[in-house]
């Protein structure tokens, strides 16, 4: 479907490893300044497009452009430097490394990592020390100020979310991608990042994110991509996603083994009940996840 100004443009995008197809996205445009989430049931190659995207792995076709420069070929590293920057559903934190020094080594343009510069102190402390003021602002707005000098290792599993997350700004990006931003986070950090996120978008940030949470895709999602089997089935606004056949087919057809958890709006695996017929299961949770959505419309109608 095309978008007003996508900020990200993608055409024939293709990977296979051995005989299986985990990637084959005919045409995907990414709005810019909007809050775009990237759902669908575990295989459906959500994260192994994202490593396409941002460099870390190469497709065996296709083409795709950031904020109109072609990015095939291009290397992870050089993908970050452009203002395109990703999290990882396992962190990448350095545990050896305090969460200071983690902040300070997104930074970009260091002259300190330069050979010859770096023998003159003179030449980049100045530098370093604008970067460390700018790594503790935000620490602070993370609430992670107060861990600057603890090893990252001694973080939780939630504050190492926060701390890739703000580490990722430290680039000052354009578009952040987030790959399952709150899988292993306590309820209280989840509301956290929640916020963090919105925050992006207000302050002129693109963001895509990989989610499961249908009820937190819906409330805080602009645009919804739906993959399945590698490639893009459904797209729209929340609410029509939702009610889309394709979409309940996709997590309650060919992938019966997942149930959309209508009650708590999470994806779950579901033991097969050998004493319930399959088809009958899957219809009513699909007539569950309606009758959700069409509750919530009229909720949010009727205050």
């Amino acid at each position: 479907m095309a978008k007003v100004d996508p900020i990200i443009i993608a055409d024939g995008v293709r990977r296979t490893f051995g005989g299986v197809t985990a990637v084959d996205v005919e045409h995907l445009e990414i709005p810019r300044g909007a809050i775009t989430a990237l759902i669908g049931p575990n295989g459906a190659g959500k994260t192994t497009l994202f490593n396409l995207l941002t460099g870390f792995d190469r497709p065996d076709a296709g083409s795709w452009s950031f904020d109109g420069r072609s990015l095939s070929g291009v290397p992870a590293y050089k993908v970050a430097r452009l203002g395109l920057v990703r999290t990882f559903q396992l962190t990448k934190a350095l545990g050896l490394l305090t969460v200071l020094e983690n902040m300070k080594l997104g930074a970009t343009g260091q002259r300190g990592e330069r050979f010859w510069q770096s023998m003159i102190p003179a030449v980049w402390r100045k530098q370093d020390t604008g970067i460390e003021e700018r790594a503790m602002r935000l620490l602070a707005k993370f609430k992670l100020d107060t861990k600057a000098s603890d090893f990252a290792a001694s973080l939780s599993g939630g504050q190492r979310k926060l701390l890739e997350m703000a580490r990722s700004l430290m680039t000052q990006p354009t578009l952040v991608m987030l790959d399952e931003p709150m899988a292993g986070v306590n309820p209280a950090l989840t509301e956290s990042l929640l916020d963090h996120i919105l925050d992006l978008k207000d302050e002129g940030m693109t963001v895509l994110f990989v989610e499961h949470d249908m009820h937190m895709v819906r409330h805080i999602a602009d645009w919804v991509v739906v993959m399945a089997e590698g490639r893009v089935v459904a797209e729209g606004d929340p609410h029509t996603v939702m009610r889309n056949p394709a979409v309940i087919d996709a997590y309650l057809g060919a992938h019966q083994e997942l149930d959309l958890g209508v009650v708590t709006g999470r994806i779950q695996t579901a033991d097969a009940d050998p004493t319930t017929d399959a088809a009958a299961s899957r219809a009513a949770s699909a007539e569950a996840l309606v009758a959700d959505g069409i509750a919530e419309d009229e909720k949010e109608q009727n205050p």
